[in-house]
């Protein structure tokens, strides 16, 4: 079974972040707050699905799908 991200969460679902598949992205994730640990909610999506806004590290957090998609969560 493959890892799952958090471009598949649902709205309100919470996940816990495992890792990264692009080490690019993950410096800038990182950055912002989406650390190996942090528990992450999927607060809201735009209509057409992109982008999106996280709850991580007690704040809001806006993202494309595709950066979210790179977020791999247990």
């Amino acid at each position: 079974m493959s890892k799952r991200s958090v471009a598949d969460l649902k709205v309100g679902e919470r996940a816990i972040i495992q890792a990264f598949n692009d080490e690019v992205m993950s410096l800038k994730l990182l950055e912002m707050g989406c650390l190996p640990g942090a528990e992450v909610c999927m607060g809201s999506k735009a209509p057409l699905g992109d982008p999106i806004c996280l709850h991580v590290s007690g704040y809001c957090l806006s993202m494309r799908k595709a950066e979210a998609a790179t977020i791999l969560v247990e």
